[in-house]
């Protein structure tokens, strides 16, 4: 358990890198949680900073999920060890300890602990993604409905309930941060993929 407890500790805090203000700082773009949707995340720093920052800000935050789950693999820890980590690394990026505890809504670092966990189930993740997003426009539609899927694909690939159990509790708080998006996709006010005005996601 004290294994467990300083796994899930270093994931917290390689989580609460927030990726998104680090990039925007390094290449002198407006801080995200001031502008836009005011959202540290990827699609927030699309639209200030364009593909390549947005790019960057991805590949980072489905690292820092990714890495730590990753580690601990090696390391040799059980299932349960595994969903501690990796709902560490989750919970760091929504609340980083060394960003005031303003982070982002969770997408591309649950996307990162879902394939180190079962990469199967990651892949069967981001088909969702893209299918919603191809057929409706909506990137937090797509994210909603590939979180809620999440549980039931990684029941199915490895019939692990702590896994499955650990992505319900994921999914729920994703789900959670977007309650914003939820209110305007329901009043048709959310951004499709593609516009150029700021708001929502």
């Amino acid at each position: 358990m004290v294994e467990i407890a300083v796994a899930g500790g270093i994931a917290y805090l390689f989580g609460s890198f927030s990726s998104a203000v680090i990039i925007c700082k390094i290449m002198g773009l407006p801080d995200p949680r001031t502008e836009g949707s005011k959202n540290p995340g990827a699609t927030n720093v699309l639209r200030i900073g364009g593909k390549k920052a947005a790019l960057v800000t991805l590949l980072g935050d489905s690292l820092k999920g990714l890495i730590p789950v990753l580690a601990a693999k090696w390391y040799g820890l059980d299932p349960l060890g595994l969903s501690i980590v990796a709902l560490a690394a989750f919970i760091g990026h929504l609340f980083p300890i060394f960003f005031r505890f303003e982070g982002g809504k969770g997408v591309a670092t649950a996307i990162g602990t879902l394939l180190a966990l079962s990469w199967p189930s990651g892949i069967a993740w981001i088909a969702t993604w893209l299918m919603i997003a191809i057929l409706f426009r909506y990137s937090s539609l797509a994210a909603l409905v590939a979180s809620i899927l999440a549980p039931v694909y990684i029941w199915y690939f490895t019939h692990n309930f702590t896994y499955a159990l650990t992505l319900i509790l994921m999914s729920s708080l994703l789900i959670y941060r977007h309650r914003s998006n939820v209110i305007h996709l329901i009043e048709g006010k959310e951004n499709k993929i593609g516009t150029k005005k700021s708001d929502r996601g």
